[in-house]
């Protein structure tokens, strides 16, 4: 890629990815055209520029500190929702470091969300390939992705159920998806089903 263009001019021509998950969608997000962004799949570049990017100056930041650099944002569309109506979920990603970092995952997923602690609304068991990854930003840059969740609980008991969820409050997280033992940004935010 011709990195003396400036860089507006690039990001016109950064790749589309997709992903789809159990209980919901995945729109098309733009991946940026940076050499790490096949690690972030799902996640629209909001701001780029940096005068470090490309130098792989990421790697200068240790994991634990890259980890707690991240700020991360969640919203819904609303906040009130009729029982069974789809939801859909803004995540927003900023590393707050004026430099580049990077940061591990154990999976291909950067990123994932719950609904009320159940990992994309189910209680499936989900067989992902343990082969490590990272998601890197560079310094000061905002990602986000957006995922609509269909309003129903998957559930795995003696059958296969999708189940409209009862009144009430529920709580939605979105989270980088590090491993499980170390820091873990994160953020919540509730919405309620009449």
């Amino acid at each position: 890629m011709d990195d003396s263009r400036p860089r507006s001019d690039r990001s016109r021509s950064d790749s589309q990815s997709r992903f789809r998950s159990r209980s919901g969608t995945t729109r098309d997000a733009q991946s940026g055209a940076d050499p790490h962004s096949r690690h972030d799949a799902g996640l629209e570049a909001a701001s780029t520029y940096a005068l470090t990017a490309g130098l792989g100056l990421e790697r200068l930041v240790p994991a634990a500190v890259a980890r707690r650099a991240i700020d991360v944002a969640v919203e819904t569309d609303r906040a009130v929702y009729a029982r069974g109506d789809p939801v859909e979920i803004t995540v927003a990603f900023r590393n707050r470091l004026p430099l580049p970092v990077e940061v591990p995952t154990p999976r291909q997923r950067p990123w994932d969300w719950r609904v009320d602690g159940e990992l994309e609304a189910t209680d499936e068991r989900r067989y992902v390939r343990d082969r490590p990854s990272s998601i890197s930003f560079r310094g000061g840059e905002r990602k986000r992705a957006t995922v609509t969740w269909n309003g129903r609980l998957e559930r795995t008991g003696a059958r296969h159920e999708s189940v409209v969820p009862g009144p009430g409050e529920y709580e939605i997280e979105a989270f980088v998806a590090t491993h499980a033992d170390r820091y873990r940004p994160s953020d919540s935010t509730v919405i309620e089903l009449e």
